[in-house]
C-alpha cells in the first residue's frame, strides 16, 4: 500500500503550533488520505543562546529554524505563525514557496515572570527586558499585547532562542525581566509559581513548495480536518500530546498531567484560507515595525490557486 502513497516531507512541528497534524500522522489519517509524511528535524544545530545585546530582528536570518530546510530543499512544507512565514516567504529562495493557508490549531500564549519579580502588570514591563524569538509567533504577539500598553519605544526586546525551555530558563535566572511561552512550558512555568501577565491567541499559517499542488493540500486538509475533530471531542486525551512530545528530552515536562494544561488553551478548528483583508493588514501590521520592507503586494505572499483549490475540495 505504502508504494501508492505520495510522500511529503514536512518539518518537524511541536503540539503548540502542529497538535492536528501530529494527530493525524499516529492515527493514520494522512495514510487515509494517500499521504505518507515524513518528519525532517529543523531544530538540528540550531543556536539556543541568549543574546541580550541583539535588541532588533532587522538583519537576522529568518529561516534561522522553520524554513531552515525548506530552504534547502529537504522538506516540501513547513507551519509556523503567520506574522513570521509573511517574512520568510518575502525571504525565500524557493520560488514556488509560498503560504497555502491557515493551520489548524490558533496558538495559545503568555508574558511570563519569574515569582519574585516586581511586575505585576503589563504597563510595568515597560523599559524591562523582555526574551523572545525574532521571527516566531511569540515575538509578534508580544508586540501586539504590549503596544497596547506603552509606547513602541518603551517594548524592550532580546533575542532569544525558539524553544520556551532556553527562553523559561533565562527568565527564572534573570538574565532577561520576561518572556513568552507556549504550552506546555507555560502551564509548567504557572505551577512553579511564575506569573502570567498578559496571554493570547495567534494564528500561524502553511508554506509549500510546488510539491503541494491544490489536489495534494485538499488531502491533506481533509486528514487535518478529521483531527480537528478528534481533538475537539476529547481535548484531555489529546492535550497528553504536550506532554510526550518533550519528556524525553526534559523530565520536568514528563511530571506534569495533561489535566495541568488548562483545556481552553487548546483552540483547534478547521485549516482555512488567509481572509483577504487580514492578509493586507497583517502585512501593513508588520511593516510599521520595520520588517517586511521588500514586499509591495501582500497577494504575493500567498499561492492563491493552491489555497483556493486546496481547500475549496477539503470540503
Amino acid at each position: 500500500m505504502a508504494a501508492n502513497l505520495k510522500t511529503l516531507v514536512l518539518e518537524t512541528t511541536a503540539p503548540f503550533q502542529g497538535l492536528c497534524e501530529l494527530v493525524a500522522d499516529k492515527e493514520g489519517l494522512f495514510e487515509k488520505e494517500g499521504l505518507l509524511i515524513e518528519w525532517a528535524d529543523r531544530d538540528k544545530g540550531v543556536d539556543k543562546s541568549i543574546r541580550t545585546d541583539i535588541t532588533d530582528p532587522r538583519g537576522l536570518n529568518a529561516h534561522s529554524s522553520h524554513g531552515k530546510l525548506f530552504e534547502q530543499g529537504a522538506a516540501d512544507m513547513y507551519n509556523a505563525c503567520e506574522w513570521g512565514n509573511y517574512c520568510r516567504v518575502q525571504d525565500t529562495k524557493v520560488e514556488s514557496g509560498r503560504q497555502v493557508g491557515r493551520r489548524a490549531i490558533v496558538t495559545f500564549a503568555g508574558i511570563v515572570v519569574r515569582p519574585e519579580s516586581d511586575v505585576y502588570t503589563a504597563q510595568q514591563l515597560a523599559g524591562k527586558l523582555i526574551g523572545v524569538p525574532f521571527f516566531f509567533g511569540t515575538h509578534y504577539l508580544t508586540l501586539h499585547m504590549l503596544e497596547g500598553f506603552m509606547a513602541r519605544d518603551q517594548i524592550k526586546l532580546c533575542k532569544a532562542p525558539n524553544g520556551s525551555r532556553y527562553r523559561y530558563e533565562a527568565m527564572l535566572s534573570g538574565e532577561v525581566e520576561a518572556t513568552t511561552l507556549t504550552e506546555p512550558y507555560l502551564s509548567l512555568a504557572v505551577k512553579n509559581g511564575c506569573r502570567v501577565v498578559c496571554s493570547a491567541f495567534y494564528h500561524g499559517t502553511e508554506v509549500a513548495s510546488e510539491r503541494v499542488d491544490a489536489d495534494t493540500y485538499a488531502r491533506f486538509n481533509r486528514a487535518v480536518k478529521e483531527a480537528v475533530k478528534r481533538v475537539n471531542a476529547d481535548k484531555l486525551k489529546y492535550a497528553q500530546y504536550f506532554i510526550d512530545y518533550h519528556k524525553g528530552k526534559d523530565p520536568e515536562i514528563g511530571e506534569l498531567k495533561a489535566s495541568d494544561i488548562p483545556l481552553g488553551h487548546i483552540v483547534v478548528v478547521d485549516p482555512a484560507p488567509i481572509p483577504e483583508h487580514e492578509l493586507a493588514a497583517t502585512a501593513e501590521w508588520i511593516k510599521s515595525w520595520g520588517m517586511l520592507e521588500d514586499t509591495e503586494d501582500h497577494l504575493d505572499l500567498v499561492n492563491m490557486e493552491v489555497q483556493i483549490g486546496g481547500h475549496a475540495a477539503a470540503e
